[in-house]
């Protein structure tokens, strides 16, 4: 172990002892949270990690097996986590789904590096898969609960061990991030005609592509009939009304790598240090609601009528959260998240 990782990693200990999470002492440290868990890797200590062959695909079908799992995505501002299962994987090239409890949209060509991270805390041994981009930065953890399959999981590590348990804190820079055209660069009439056109939500991302538009940009240059800006609050509002109503929602979180989504009604809600929580049983949202930026209204034409999300963003202009109703394809949105949420925009 040469003595640049060394010194990473005695001070990624040190300062693990004091109760701050890996993310967190990866920031103040100024290195990927990746590269904390790759220093420690092959090494005994209170932090163990075992690295996993980068055969992604094969790894997330073979996740059903495991059993129920407590699992995280998250991006900067949101956090959500569902115990549960993986079922029903399936891939399209780049990209696959898990259908079930646990509901995924997965983009492999951001997943680089996966781990099992072994910690020792003061409730016994805490084991993890974790999963991170070329960058360092965390995708997607899945974390060992009473409802998971030791033998499995046993036989799952033999298979996707890799051969190369060398510690290494070798991480690709962060990409450069592209501005977005100037407004007077988009045709924005033929932008326009094209959003009423739509027949499916999943044509938006294309659309986006095909004009050249950024998507927070899109929503400022459509018109108010078709996304309108709402406070950031609105997310308190959406949860709690959910809740209130009974109203079944579709909550989206993710990163470059990865969305993952609940379904269902939110229950218990609670503000806490500036942290808006949901603490369902099986269900939960933590968010920085100092860091939500914006949110909008956002109508797309289907084959079955209007659809409705509501989404925010965080001050760098990214995507953190989409709600939308629950809703199957062929299905029109309820009447009752319809108005929930278009009754955002008189708050």
């Amino acid at each position: 172990m040469n003595a640049e990782i060394s010194s990473l990693k005695e001070a990624f200990l040190e300062r693990r002892g004091a109760g701050a999470r890996t993310r967190e002492l990866a920031a103040s440290l100024g290195v990927p949270e990746g590269a904390l868990l790759g220093a420690c890797c092959g090494a005994p200590g209170p932090v163990q990690v075992l690295r996993l062959r980068p055969d992604f695909e094969a790894i997330l079908r073979a996740m059903p097996s495991l059993g129920t799992l407590k699992t995280i995505t998250r991006n900067e501002t949101v956090v959500i986590e569902v115990e549960g299962t993986y079922d029903q994987i399936e891939f399209f090239g780049a990209m696959g789904q898990s259908v079930s409890s646990v509901d995924l949209r997965i983009f492999l060509r951001r997943w680089a590096h996966g781990f099992l991270v072994t910690e020792e805390t003061r409730r016994g041994p805490r084991r993890s898969l974790q999963f991170f981009d070329a960058q360092g930065t965390a995708i997607h953890k899945a974390y060992v609960v009473s409802g998971t399959d030791e033998g499995q999981l046993a036989s799952f590590l033999a298979t996707f061990r890799s051969e190369d348990q060398q510690p290494s804190i070798s991480f690709d820079p962060p990409a450069p991030v592209e501005p977005p055209a100037p407004d007077e660069k988009i045709d924005r009439a033929g932008f326009r005609e094209a959003w009423l056109a739509m027949q499916d939500t999943h044509e938006f991302f294309g659309l986006l592509r095909r004009f050249g538009v950024e998507r927070q940009q899109a929503l400022r240059l459509i018109g108010d009939d078709l996304a309108t800006p709402v406070p950031p609050s609105a997310m308190d509002a959406l949860l709690r009304g959910s809740a209130t109503a009974e109203v079944p929602i579709m909550i989206f979180v993710g990163n470059a790598g990865l969305i993952q989504i609940f379904s269902g009604v939110p229950r218990k809600i609670i503000e806490l240090d500036g942290w808006l929580n949901v603490m369902d049983p099986l269900f939960n949202l933590h968010v920085r609601s100092a860091e939500l930026a914006a949110a909008w209204i956002v109508r797309k034409p289907t084959a079955d009528g209007i659809v409705t999300a509501v989404e925010f963003y965080d001050h760098k202009g990214e995507q953190v959260a989409l709600f939308n109703g629950k809703r199957k394809p062929g299905i029109p949105e309820l009447p009752a998240w319809r108005a929930l949420a278009e009754g955002l925009a008189d708050r």
